[in-house]
């Protein structure tokens, strides 16, 4: 090499010593996951509307982040969320994150809405040496589901989410991961269910991500969901994992009919779910409880579905427990016949959507909505 060669050559070394450039090191966002959403906190009805001085206030989230860096220089970390075309919400520039090297796990505070692009940065000596980001994630309403087939993959018709940017999406709790929430949900059975026509009219109105997370099982009555049965422990851990979410969407009640149990057993088993479930999460989220005591194809038992509905009444009286829809009233055409699942029909898994979009909506406007 001659004299000019290694004059470039060290001029070189001496340059990616002090100004490194991005990407030389390694730094992987390990969460949030893609499709990601977050429970909003700080939601008031009443400040949502479209004249609130300084804009709708539609409530803020504090996103866990965790972080995997390798070979890192001492450095500097910084955050920005951009919003994605056609995205809700709100912006945030480049700022300051309070990790170091040995702690790469933190919050970060932001605005409700999505989606979004999140990145981070890592700088030294004012040099940017590392950046990645993950998309898209979102920060809105989070639904827990839970019950039997009515709420399940059992229905006639497989439903999908109408959101072009799809911004509602389903939580599978076996692979841990998050889609877009057309029909099939994941595990809950390969048919339709009732819940993308819910999200249909719901995503416009609040105008933040929808995160479900549903757990029903087929057939199961309320002594399944009991504390020490399986299914109490799947609904338990699909609550910590969201960490926080808005409420218990619960549509369960036939095989409760079939068994003929009393609405004194029926009151006591759902106080008894909803009290252990709230020591396991941490928290107490309102329960929305449907009347889902109607099975046209299986049985034409009214004077059990009354009990099952009576002890629902009873139930929507007491502290955690709010009304839901009554999808009772959805006879007829909208159930299916003998040569279909047995379940809602297309046009009713379609205005059970709607009815549950009333429940959620009376939900989130009451005035104690945060």
């Amino acid at each position: 090499m001659n004299v000019k060669g290694f004059a470039i050559s060290l001029l070189q070394l001496f340059l990616s010593h002090w100004f490194p450039t991005a990407n030389e090191f390694e730094l992987k966002i390990v969460h949030p996951a893609p499709f990601q959403v977050f429970q909003r906190q700080g939601y008031v009805a009443s400040r949502a509307h479209e004249h609130q001085p300084g804009g709708p206030d539609v409530g803020f989230g504090m996103v866990p982040v965790a972080l995997e860096f390798l070979d890192l220089p001492a450095a500097v970390f910084q955050y920005r969320v951009v919003r994605l075309e056609n995205g809700f919400g709100k912006e945030t520039d480049w700022t300051a994150l309070n990790t170091t090297q040995t702690h790469g796990e933190f919050r970060v505070k932001i605005h409700a809405g999505g989606w979004y692009r999140f990145e981070i940065r890592c700088l030294s000596r004012g040099q940017v040496v590392a950046i990645t980001g993950v998309e898209p994630i979102g920060v809105g309403e989070v639904f827990v589901i839970a019950g039997q087939s009515y709420a399940a993959g059992c229905n006639d018709k497989l439903t999908r989410i109408d959101d072009p940017a799809g911004r509602v999406v389903a939580f599978d709790i076996i692979r841990r991961s998050w889609s877009v929430a057309h029909d099939p949900q994941p595990n809950v059975g390969s048919w339709g269910t009732i819940w993308p026509s819910m999200c249909n009219v719901l995503l416009p109105m609040v105008r933040v991500p929808i995160g479900l997370v549903n757990v029903a099982v087929n057939g199961s009555s309320s002594r399944q969901w009991l504390p020490g049965q399986a299914y109490f422990n799947t609904l338990a851990d699909a609550g910590r994992l969201m960490g926080r979410f808005r409420s218990v969407l619960w549509q369960q009640g036939e095989s409760d009919v079939v068994n003929k149990i009393s609405a004194e057993t029926y009151t006591q088993n759902l106080i008894s779910i909803r009290k252990s479930l709230a020591k396991e999460w941490g928290f107490e989220p309102p329960w929305l409880l449907a009347k889902s005591t109607l099975h046209p194809t299986i049985y034409n038992d009214p004077i059990h579905e009354g009990v099952i509905r009576e002890a629902i009444d009873r139930l929507w009286r007491l502290p955690g427990f709010r009304p839901g829809p009554d999808t009772d009233i959805l006879g007829g055409e909208n159930r299916g016949g003998p040569n279909s699942q047995r379940h809602f029909s297309g046009i009713g898994q379609k205005r059970a959507g709607e009815i549950w979009f009333a429940a959620i909506w009376s939900e989130l406007n009451r005035q104690d909505s945060n």
